[in-house]
């Protein structure tokens, strides 16, 4: 059953709408560097996810069925049948599967620093234990050095601590029901039913999501234009690491067909 997610729009109600999907741990203020851009062509929807932010955590386990329902029903109420959809990470791999799952509705697709599976089933059931049993302190510690390339944790502290608070302030049950969904999410063999021309962006210093992460899903997208783009030096949350780049990227992926 869906839950009532926190939203916002931004921009025109009469520009194409542009759904926005967060990362694990993070919450839809993720994409403010791209936001004041993006919202200058798209009508904005930015989510918080179900356990994230402001929305309710119920109690878990989560699929990527479930949190689908969520975004699909926020779409509904924003009048947006037709969309245009980024994510990153567990936002990406979000967005693969409501493309695969709901093509009529995915107009253009940007996925970044994600997978078709990402990561094992023990380490995300270990990483759920771990949050139940010692809150998301530690996790929060764990996770930040997973976001950030070690260079942009050196050079920007500001950025990585904001970052390692939202990750505390995260809920730890819907922190470990998301990773519940993550654990048990493989969409592999699933993306050749993608329609939407799509774009993948990987960072080449994502330990998380490498680029050949992008390039194998790529490879599964056989029924619609693909790209792949990497950016040097960038880690998982690249948005943030090279927002100009970023932004360029989706603007011009998204402007190609109007």
């Amino acid at each position: 059953m869906s839950v009532n997610l926190a939203w916002r729009a931004e921009g025109s109600p009469a520009a194409p709408p542009l759904v926005l999907l967060h990362s694990l741990g993070s919450d839809r203020t993720m994409w403010d560097p791209q936001a004041a851009a993006l919202a200058e062509r798209r009508q904005l929807i930015r989510v918080d996810l179900r356990g994230h932010g402001r929305s309710p955590a119920p109690p878990g386990p989560y699929s990527l069925e479930d949190l689908a329902s969520d975004v699909l029903r926020v779409a509904d109420m924003a009048g947006a049948s037709r969309f245009d959809l980024c994510g990153l990470s567990l936002g990406g791999q979000l967005a693969l599967w409501i493309a695969a799952h709901e093509p009529a509705r995915v107009r253009r697709l940007v996925a970044c620093a994600t997978a078709p599976r990402i990561g094992n089933s023990e380490g995300w059931q270990a990483r759920i234990d771990a949050v139940h049993g010692q809150g998301m302190g530690p996790i929060a510690d764990l996770a930040i050095e997973r976001f950030f390339s070690p260079a942009f944790q050196s050079e920007a502290p500001a950025e990585v601590e904001a970052a390692r608070e939202i990750l505390r302030r995260t809920k730890a049950e819907g922190y470990a029901g998301c990773c519940a969904a993550l654990r048990d999410a493989d969409l592999r063999g699933e993306l050749g039913a993608i329609t939407a021309p799509s774009l993948l962006i990987a960072g080449q210093a994502d330990v998380s999501t490498p680029p050949e992460c992008l390039h194998a899903a790529a490879e599964e997208i056989r029924q619609a234009q693909v790209e792949v783009e990497e950016i040097p030096g960038a880690g998982h949350l690249l948005n943030i690491e090279a927002p100009e780049r970023v932004t360029a990227l989706i603007l011009a992926h998204l402007d190609d067909a109007g």
